[in-house]
């Protein structure tokens, strides 16, 4: 796949994990962390790539970039990448989505840059995929007025962007699986992708 140098990826890996039970970005996967595997996808498709979450978790992974407005969930991780980014262009991904294809990725990337909207964002399964979606630069301000209103909610800001939504039968007739959304939030569905008991895997790992 060729490297698109005018767009960021920002995978967000700071979130709470609360169902897991532990840090779900550094879960063993594909012989690497969750957190890698992802770092390396997105680096398939360009070299500007980010991780949102706390620098003093991450940073031996890559770059980091940390809430601005902190507590707001995923939210506030597109907030901060958006408010950080130089790219017009900028691709947010959850870091537990690990099936997304990097062609499919592109083809994301494809659509939006010639959706001339401020939010391009897949649906599946009846639902928005916010967390896999492409974001304009200028979608920051709208996105830091509702967190400063107290709105948390990712699909609640697309009322205020320029949105163009791509239905699932458009995703099927390109070929791609709704299912590659699927994301491992429990230790029950990490565990029926891996083989692996995310309660009793641990980490050991040193960032320097």
């Amino acid at each position: 796949m060729t490297v698109v140098a005018d767009v960021s990826v920002f995978i967000l890996a700071g979130g709470r994990s609360s169902r897991m039970g532990r840090d779900k970005a550094l879960l063993p996967f594909n012989d690497a962390t969750l957190l890698e595997f992802m770092v390396e996808k997105a680096r398939a498709l360009t070299s500007r790539v980010f991780i949102v979450g706390g620098r003093e978790l991450y940073s031996g992974y890559g770059a980091v970039i940390e809430d601005i407005v902190p507590g707001c969930g995923p939210l506030g991780g597109i907030h901060a990448a958006l408010a950080s980014s130089e790219s017009n262009d900028n691709l947010i991904l959850s870091v537990d989505i690990p099936f997304v294809t990097t062609s499919f990725l592109g083809w994301l990337l494809s659509a939006a840059t010639n959706a001339d909207a401020q939010a391009t964002v897949p649906q599946a399964g009846g639902r928005l995929q916010p967390l896999c979606a492409m974001y304009s630069r200028d979608a920051v301000c709208p996105i830091e007025e509702e967190l400063r209103a107290g709105h948390y909610k990712v699909a609640g800001v697309f009322s205020r962007l320029t949105t163009r939504i791509v239905p699932e039968s458009q995703l099927l007739a390109a070929g791609f699986d709704a299912e590659m959304f699927r994301n491992l939030n429990t230790p029950a569905e990490y565990n029926a992708v891996t083989g692996r008991d995310a309660e009793a895997t641990s980490i050991v790992k040193e960032h320097h």
